[in-house]
């Protein structure tokens, strides 16, 4: 689906973070070698690409908050 579109139910708790998760996406699309069409219909690409980029994704985002766990708690 194009233009973000997504028939997804899931929704953001902060909307702002879309254009945060949108170039997430783009670098670790890059990191992986895998081109996102432009046209950001998803349709031809491999599952096992989108795939990968979403796992790496929350990978990320999990390193992220334990980092800021870390600080948090050892701040105390």
């Amino acid at each position: 689906m194009a233009n973000n579109q997504s028939r997804s139910s899931n929704s953001l708790v902060v909307p702002q973070a879309l254009a945060a998760l949108d170039q997430l996406k783009y670098e670790v699309a890059q990191e992986l070698g895998i081109q996102i069409p432009q046209d950001g219909y998803y349709g031809y690409m491999a599952t096992r690409d989108t795939g990968a980029i979403g796992g790496h994704i929350t990978r990320r985002l999990v390193q992220i908050a334990e980092q800021q766990l870390a600080g948090n708690f050892s701040s105390r």
